[in-house]
């Protein structure tokens, strides 16, 4: 079953459930894909799907930051809940040593010295990073620790 039918059958069983918060959450995914389908003109493969999927839980974290600064918890508790179930369908995030790693091979690959070089190495990690559902973010962090 393709990542596509497996959202759509979790929302069927989802709403049978009555689980409103999972329900509203997987609406917005397929509407989200059926968006990107009408866009492209054709069905999304899975790869697709997941880098979709990714985008939205970037949404969300930014929306999350955004409500924390606005003392607006119960927001960011719903977006929260929200990422958990994205991410459900995301293949496992990469660990913090698999990203250390993909940096300093990188680092070691662009023969990269200073922050002048972080678009370079940024594009080799995340090109070594690729598949494994890396936090954009926290890579870009590690760089720029480490070329600063």
């Amino acid at each position: 079953m393709g990542l596509k039918q497996q959202i759509v059958s979790d929302l069927t069983t989802s709403m049978k459930a009555q689980d409103a918060s999972r329900t509203s959450t997987l609406r917005m995914v397929k509407a989200g894909i059926m968006n990107r389908e009408i866009e492209k003109g054709s069905e999304l493969d899975d790869e697709e799907l997941a880098k979709m999927l990714r985008s939205m839980v970037k949404q969300r974290r930014d929306s999350i930051e955004q409500f924390e600064k606005g003392a607006r918890q119960e927001l960011a508790d719903k977006e929260k809940a929200e990422i958990e179930i994205i991410e459900a369908y995301l293949p496992q995030s990469a660990s913090q040593e698999e990203i250390e790693q993909a940096v300093n091979a990188a680092i070691a690959e662009t023969g990269a010295s200073s922050i002048k070089d972080m678009g370079k190495v940024m594009k080799a990690a995340q090109a070594q990073l690729a598949g494994k559902n890396a936090d954009g973010r926290a890579v870009s962090e590690l760089v720029k620790s480490r070329l600063g």
